[in-house]
């Protein structure tokens, strides 16, 4: 296994700097043994940590990986498993629901993990996520449905994604543990995490937020807006600068320097995508050139 940088996310816990998501996984057309293939070469490439809800793939991700794990059940000791339950779709697997919504009830947060644990076909579950923010959130349920997780050894380790900073700091003040990490939505593209103090609260607490759509969903790629446009522009010259020809690899680099240690998750099932994110790890940007793409973003210069 190749030598990654990785993160402490707590005590008993790492994650290495890049995290494959598997949220497009049902996309891939992948047989078991497939996804064994791709998982073992993310492992040779130090890629250790993999990222799951129970939604993904209309409810079916979880369990096509679940498949590959049983299918070589070792690889599981050399993996962290990160996966988030809290939202409810419209779906025919599920008939009685009348509206997508959002459930953090002790009942519903049980029930879906012991679903996870049996569609990874995994014993635990290393990060468990609340998906997104429940305005009818209780927080004495999910906190009482956290530690009786933690205390049967079927969840680790506990964090939020989409939280604002008082939503993560709400949540954290009824538990008995931290919270490990918040994850949102952070690129080039998309700066919001910057202006609305995510990041700043992730530095203040000590933790290092995973960044989902690293790449903006490839709009950067294809976008005319003209905020795209002139972004790309801009990644081109500071590739230039810096030696490098790719664009994504520019928009990885640039959360990866910040210092709030920002972990990608990178949703590709192509090696080369995933390879590609790895050697970004080695491309260093000085602060006028981390600047320079920030400006690109805002439109403006800095006041």
């Amino acid at each position: 296994m190749k030598k990654l940088e990785r993160i402490q996310m707590a005590g008993d816990l790492s994650f290495s700097r890049i995290v494959h998501g598997l949220w497009r996984l049902a996309e891939w057309d992948m047989s078991s043994k497939e996804v064994v293939n791709l998982v073992e070469k993310c492992l040779e490439m130090g890629i250790t940590t993999f990222d799951h809800a129970d939604i993904y793939g209309d409810y079916s991700c979880e369990g096509l990986f679940g498949k590959a794990l049983k299918e070589k059940p070792s690889l599981r000791d050399h993996m962290q498993i990160v996966t988030k339950c809290g939202i409810k779709l419209l779906s025919s697997k599920f008939p009685e629901r009348a509206i997508k919504h959002y459930d953090t009830s002790e009942e519903y947060i049980l029930n879906s993990v012991d679903q996870s644990l049996l569609n990874l076909q995994t014993d635990y579950i290393d990060v468990l996520l609340i998906h997104r923010p429940d305005p009818f959130m209780d927080p004495q349920q999910v906190a009482k449905s956290f530690s009786s997780l933690k205390s049967q050894g079927k969840v680790r380790h506990f964090g939020v994604s989409n939280f604002t900073p008082s939503q993560f700091n709400m949540l954290s003040s009824y538990l008995d543990f931290p919270l490990v990490t918040n994850q949102v939505e952070i690129s080039p593209m998309h700066i919001e995490t910057f202006k609305d103090g995510t990041i700043e609260h992730c530095l203040e607490k000590r933790i290092a937020p995973m960044a989902w759509s690293p790449l903006a969903g490839g709009r950067i790629f294809s976008a005319d807006i003209q905020r795209a446009v002139e972004l790309r522009k801009v990644l081109t010259v500071v590739g230039a600068e810096v030696g490098v020809d790719s664009v994504d690899q520019l928009m990885y680099a640039w959360l990866l320097n910040h210092p709030a240690k920002i972990i990608p998750v990178v949703g590709s099932g192509k090696l080369e995508r995933i390879t590609s994110a790895v050697e970004a790890l080695s491309i260093k940007l000085n602060r006028e050139q981390w600047f320079k793409i920030w400006i690109a973003t805002t439109g403006h210069d800095v006041p």
